[in-house]
């Protein structure tokens, strides 16, 4: 049950700090992930878990969502490949444990470059929890819109050459957004596969139509008054389409149906793609154990 869960959990997480090896006897089906240096022997708080395992907790303390437990604390140093890279101090989400049975579709992703450092977490079947920093603030908005609307859990960590622009950057976070898509999909057996929404943001009406297909495509149709939104170069926003479109091999059309103000425009976009995603994940009942397809087959899984 939940709360032997929860005891094997602190066993696991005091151990892990202080070092020691973990029992056999222990008997966890759990991945557990390196901790910071801030997490001492003597600091066992963090492994208490709340009364209400739903309730959220203060930042250092743990919390089970999803079927996951996460420990929320501020990151200084680690020696694990698998928590999110930093070099500038920052509260983030780390996960902890995972019981495999509760894990659904989700998927973690790193991808390091001599430009960037983008690590991306994704579980499809989310409540819209989102805790992203790339640096691009205007970026950071829109992934909220991915979340929110599309029921997505997405946790995105990034950190690119914005001193020159911020080009690298947002490119390759719709590249490891992608990747994560495509490995939490699998296979795709049981996904509806297409989703089509058009959503309006006051004057700004914007239709999005998609298909996991396996064949990445984009067609893209925004018109865009001005060059900038704050900082934010609007060319990019094609960018990151053409790079998540590409890297979860996925059929992408995006089409400006109105609209006079740039950010409204945008906006419009991402809230579209967010419920046209979130269509075309979605289980469908009737065919629950077949890929959509009368191929058989839905191409490549992206890796």
């Amino acid at each position: 049950g939940l709360s032997e869960l929860f005891r094997e959990m602190k066993q696991a997480f005091v151990l892990s700090c202080s070092g020691a090896q973990r029992p056999a006897s222990l008997g966890l089906r759990t991945r557990v992930f390196a901790c910071g240096s801030r997490f001492s022997p003597g600091n066992n708080s963090l492994a208490k878990a709340p009364k209400d395992p739903k309730s959220r907790p203060s930042a250092g303390a743990f919390r089970y969502e999803s079927g996951r437990f996460w420990c929320e604390a501020r990151k200084e140093s680690s020696s694990s490949a698998d928590v999110i890279p930093s070099s500038r101090p920052q509260k983030s989400i780390q996960e902890y444990v995972m019981p495999e049975p509760h894990a659904g579709r989700t998927a973690y992703v790193h991808r390091e470059t001599g430009e960037t450092k983008v690590t991306v977490f994704v579980n499809l079947d989310g409540t819209g929890r989102c805790n992203v920093d790339t640096g691009i603030p205007f970026l950071d908005h829109m992934l909220h819109q991915i979340s929110s609307h599309g029921l997505i859990d997405l946790e995105i960590q990034a950190e690119g050459d914005l001193h020159i622009d911020d080009h690298h950057t947002n490119e390759d976070v719709g590249i490891t957004l992608g990747m994560a898509l495509a490995k939490a999909l699998g296979d795709k057996k049981g996904i509806f596969r297409f989703g089509n929404f058009t959503a309006p943001l006051d004057e700004a009406l914007v239709q999005v139509v998609l298909d996991f297909s396996g064949r990445p495509h984009l067609t893209y149709g925004l018109d865009l008054p001005t060059d900038r939104v704050g900082t934010y170069d609007t060319q990019l926003v094609r960018e990151f389409y053409v790079a998540a479109a590409s890297n979860s091999n996925m059929t992408l059309h995006v089409r400006q149906l109105d609209g006079i103000n740039t950010h409204h425009i945008i906006e419009a976009s991402f809230k579209a793609f967010a419920r046209a995603m979130r269509q075309a994940v979605s289980i469908d009942e009737r065919r629950i154990d077949s890929i959509p397809s009368s191929k058989g087959v839905l191409g490549s899984k992206g890796f």
